[in-house]
């Protein structure tokens, strides 16, 4: 079967449906039925060139690592939830950054969220979010009913990488980028943060003109699992961060700049990256607590925005790692929030069905004593 066939039977055929044999040799490959497509990813199916480890559907097959010493299964991830809703919607972060309304950027979060300031809890660590999800009115459910409500509805696998990314996360470095032009390297931010374990990062005044959507490909969809958030000033932004319990850190070659290599990363830190060309802003400069630096060895004097970016975060993992024993320190408890978080996040569906467990909850009588 080509490939002009194969994207024919994705254009015109219900694939949730589709039952059919393929003859090879004279022989017969039994009856099959693709999963339900309601949780799967459009990338799964987009066209790919031989030899991608996937068919000719392009859903990812087991593939193994070109070790010559030894071959290393690696799991697909075969969900396909992660675009079917979320590109072709409103709620993309391109039109959110373009936007700059903290009031859009609000609908991609789906548990309830703290006020912007307040006191941090967990010995000074700031956490956003209630155990509740609002499913209307004043009704609302735990993230223990959100993941039983969904749990039925998403695929094996995709749970697990959920478990494992939440278990990985940390909200006590942040990063914050000012006044970054280029979107792909906002986008290439954002991809590091999330492969690093950071759950928050700041926008501060991007420019309105551009558009984000263009460089989707950069981040590879990671800001889908971020919890982003837009300022209109530097100096709001800090404000916030400090009454969160974090320290602002700019980075900024001058003498009285520290060393990174030097930096105690356990203290909740906000790390700042400034403009490709301006750097740092002087209002940024001078509302920091500290100015930190990647030190140089060579006849070049910065790193592009997004590499010095990936430098700071993946230093401060490390550091902490070995100061704290690991980078993450969420609690069972913020754990299984940010999972239930995660869970809302995986599908437009996913929210529909929990009005109905809801629902369903309300109009199940309670048992008589």
């Amino acid at each position: 079967m080509n490939m002009n066939l194969c994207k024919t039977l994705v254009a015109r055929t219900s694939l949730s449906s589709l039952e059919f044999e393929l003859p090879t040799n004279n022989r017969h490959i039994p009856n099959f039925s693709l999963p339900d497509l309601r949780f799967l990813s459009l990338s799964s199916f987009v066209p790919l060139p031989r030899g991608h480890g996937r068919n000719c559907f392009g859903i990812q097959s087991k593939c193994y690592s070109a070790s010559a010493s030894q071959a290393i299964p690696v799991e697909p991830i075969c969900s396909i939830s992660d675009l079917v809703t979320e590109d072709l919607t409103k709620d993309t972060v391109g039109q959110l950054l373009s936007s700059q309304s903290n009031d859009e950027v609000s609908r991609l979060m789906k548990m309830e969220r703290k006020t912007l300031k307040g006191p941090c809890g967990n010995g000074g660590r700031w956490f956003p979010y209630l155990d509740r999800f609002r499913a209307g009115g004043n009704v609302c459910l735990s993230s223990g009913e959100v993941l039983e409500a969904l749990d039925p509805h998403i695929l094996d696998v995709r749970k697990e990488r959920f478990k494992n990314v939440v278990k990985n996360r940390s909200y006590s470095v942040c990063l914050v980028v000012e006044g970054l032009s280029d979107f792909g390297n906002v986008s290439a931010a954002f991809r590091s943060a999330d492969a690093l374990g950071f759950q928050s990062v700041h926008v501060v005044s991007c420019d309105s003109s551009k558009r984000y959507r263009d460089n989707r490909h950069v981040s590879m969809g990671a800001e889908k699992w971020l919890d982003i958030e837009l300022w209109d000033s530097t100096r709001e932004c800090f404000d916030v961060l400090k009454s969160r319990g974090y320290r602002i850190a700019t980075t900024h070659v001058g003498t009285e700049a520290v060393s990174i290599y030097n930096m105690d990363w356990s203290y909740p830190t906000a790390i700042v990256v400034g403009n490709e060309n301006r750097g740092i802003s002087k209002e940024a400069l001078e509302l920091s607590d500290l100015h930190c630096s990647i030190p140089m060895r060579g006849m070049v004097d910065s790193f592009n925005v997004s590499v010095a970016a990936g430098i700071l975060m993946h230093h401060a993992v490390c550091d902490r790692a070995l100061r704290l024993g690991s980078h993450c320190d969420l609690t069972s408890e913020e754990s299984q929030i940010l999972l239930a978080e995660f869970s809302l996040r995986h599908s437009k569906s996913a929210i529909s069905i929990a009005h109905e467990y809801l629902k369903r909850k309300a109009e199940t009588p309670m048992p008589k004593l």
